[in-house]
């Protein structure tokens, strides 16, 4: 046998294989255990060998001796069909229930906004960056009186505007200052 090639033959042969033993698809996926509570897929209750022979059916005319109309699988009243997603409560997570968190959010997303403006244009920068800290102050006061739950959101509002107000004065005055000493020259 060739690394590589398991159960091939170097020569290109198969190897002999029994004919009395189970064939099986290798590359098929293994069958999964029913979770808890389920009832088994495959048709048969535990403990029933899977390769037995199925029950014959009747013949024409006769009526089927299981209980069940011919053709029907006693389990499939139980069984959710394909693509159906089981559902799961939402653990950890909020479920919005008078959760109000916008204030916090569209804060922060001022203030990075106002550090990026205060570098290359201060005119933005720092109008942005005073909308940053009063959205963040306001998201505080909603974290605080439980009507909202993003504290961290409404903190980086407060702080990137202050450092997005600072960048644009001192932007403004360094341009000022470098403006007034080319114009007097």
């Amino acid at each position: 046998m060739q690394p590589g090639y398991p159960g091939q033959d170097p020569h290109g042969q198969q190897p002999n294989q029994d004919p009395t033993s189970p064939q099986y698809d290798p590359y098929a996926q293994p069958p999964q255990a029913p979770q808890y509570g389920q009832q088994p897929t495959s048709g048969q209750p535990y403990g029933q060998d899977p390769y037995a022979q199925p029950p014959q059916a009747p013949q024409y005319g006769q009526q089927p001796t299981s209980g069940q109309p011919y053709g029907q699988d006693p389990y499939a009243q139980q069984q959710q069909p394909y693509g159906a997603a089981p559902q799961y409560p939402a653990a950890g997570y909020p479920t919005g229930g008078g959760q109000n968190n916008t204030l916090g959010l569209i804060g922060m997303i001022a203030g990075i906004a106002s550090i990026v403006l205060g570098l290359c244009c201060p005119l933005i920068g720092i109008p942005a960056g005073v909308a940053g800290i009063v959205l963040g102050v306001m998201g505080q006061k909603k974290v605080q009186a439980g009507e909202a739950s993003n504290a961290g959101q409404a903190k980086a509002a407060l702080i990137c505007g202050g450092i997005g107000v600072v960048i644009g004065i001192i932007n403004a005055i360094a341009g000022a200052a470098i403006n007034l000493s080319n114009l007097g020259s």
